[in-house]
């Protein structure tokens, strides 16, 4: 990507936004167009500048990043924002979920670089309304962890080279761990999508998907049969004719679910 890439850093802490500052200004397509060391100077920024991407530092008093970020989520083509952040590894995992980008404090030079090559990216493939998606979603998970009140996934952002892309649950017909992340098997293809399988099952209906094993969840809808193997193990055939082992812990959950006892 050729063209200038407008960035506004928002922070409370004025020696955090002149090293990201500093930081930054060596990467010769970006420029920062203005700082912000709180959310309502960044809003009276907004409005002064065409900004392609925000540094929203999380932490900061009377309005935090993400109240920041949940106003911003509601227009149709945000600016990207890079969400920057001490060490808390639930925010991290929320992040990641949703394939959205963080820096850590302290900044690492090399996580920035990557940060700020998969924005120009995102930015160079017009990414914004996708990313915009992403947000949205990121927030509204975000309000019901607040009210306590589970709010089962439709739909999630997967990240690939400068692009996030949205995939339908409805379209998953099971799911299989791979190491860091969760392999999608739709009728057409497979995609990863970087969680845990702890973390990605607690999001899913139960009524809708089942674990069948520590490294598989299948949609329930696409149980064909089960059968007990030659070495007395039992394994399941799905309606699109792949078959998955059971595991022994789950055997009972499964022939429930079958109306076998």
């Amino acid at each position: 990507m050729n063209q200038t890439i407008r960035a506004l850093i928002v922070d409370d802490e004025k020696l955090g936004r002149k090293n990201l500052h500093c930081a930054i200004e060596v990467h010769r397509s970006w420029l920062v167009v203005a700082q912000a060391s709180s959310a309502t100077n960044a809003r009276l920024a907004l409005a002064a500048n065409d900004i392609d991407v925000i540094f929203l530092d999380i932490q900061m008093p009377r309005e935090t990043g993400l109240q920041f970020a949940r106003e911003l989520s509601e227009k149709n083509l945000p600016p990207l924002i890079i969400f920057v952040t001490a060490f808390n590894e639930h925010a991290i995992e929320a992040f990641e979920l949703h394939a959205l980008d963080y820096l850590l404090k302290p900044l690492n030079d090399k996580r920035l670089a990557h940060a700020l090559e998969r924005a120009e990216a995102m930015l160079g493939l017009q990414q914004q309304a996708n990313y915009g998606i992403a947000l949205r979603r990121y927030i509204e998970d975000e309000k019901s962890k607040e009210h306590a009140s589970p709010k089962y996934w439709q739909q999630i952002s997967v990240r690939s080279i400068g692009k996030i892309e949205t995939v339908s649950l409805t379209d998953v017909l099971w799911i299989e761990a791979q190491g860091n992340y969760m392999q999608l098997h739709t009728s057409t293809r497979q995609i990863l999508y970087r969680a845990s399988m702890v973390h990605l099952e607690k999001h899913l209906d139960p009524d809708t998907f089942l674990r069948i094993h520590r490294s598989t969840i299948i949609r329930k809808d696409q149980i064909a049969s089960i059968h007990v193997t030659a070495d007395n193990n039992y394994k399941m055939v799905l309606a699109c004719n792949d078959q998955i082992p059971i595991g022994e812990r789950y055997v009972a959950a499964v022939k429930k679910v079958l109306g076998q006892h």
